[in-house]
């Protein structure tokens, strides 16, 4: 149960009802880290765009590099709901469940290609350590073939996923086989 209150799809009534609509129109349901923002509508719809256009939107990233960071830094910020709603996209990609779990636990068991790993290395030093991220990181992702759009990408991928896990650490907020699956990717 979550930590706040927040109003259930049945209870909701004007611009909520008309977001959560739009919500589930346009990814196939309603996901909890959405629903807790529903004593505040306009930051669930602010959280929404900048969700899609970071994950979905014109970006320089494979939406499967998009996922594999999401897995990454969820997993070390040790947020099981982003790790199983994001390891289930993953996995609409990879469709393979144990490479995926392999991702979450040592993505260096995960079969990953070198310019993944460097993604996910970059990822998980400016989760941990963001103060120790210098221009040299930026000169190995080049090195390992990525363009200043995709390093961009990288870097908007993880602060995004890193703005997520707090919401959902910091209010509780919980998952479900049902709740995970279904989505629209």
């Amino acid at each position: 149960m979550p930590y706040i209150r927040q109003v259930n799809e049945d209870k909701a009534e004007g611009k909520l009802k008309e977001y959560y609509e739009s919500l589930v129109k346009s990814r196939g349901k309603l996901s909890n880290i959405m629903k807790i923002h529903s004593l505040n509508p306009g930051s669930m719809m602010a959280h929404m765009d900048l969700y899609l256009k970071i994950m979905f939107g014109r970006t320089a990233l494979k939406r499967e590099e998009n996922e594999l960071i999401a897995v990454a830094v969820s997993s070390t910020n040790k947020c099981d709901y982003c790790i199983k709603h994001h390891g289930e996209a993953l996995n609409f990609y990879w469709k393979n469940m144990d490479r995926v779990k392999l991702a979450a636990e040592d993505y260096t068991k995960a079969g990953l290609n070198k310019r993944q790993i460097k993604i996910v290395e970059h990822a998980l030093k400016l989760t941990k350590n963001p103060y120790n991220v210098n221009e040299e990181d930026i000169h190995e992702l080049r090195d390992a073939g990525l363009t200043d759009e995709e390093i961009l990408s990288v870097n908007l991928v993880t602060s995004y996923f890193n703005f997520v896990n707090r919401i959902a650490l910091g209010l509780g907020v919980e998952f479900s086989e049902e709740e995970v699956r279904g989505y629209k990717y």
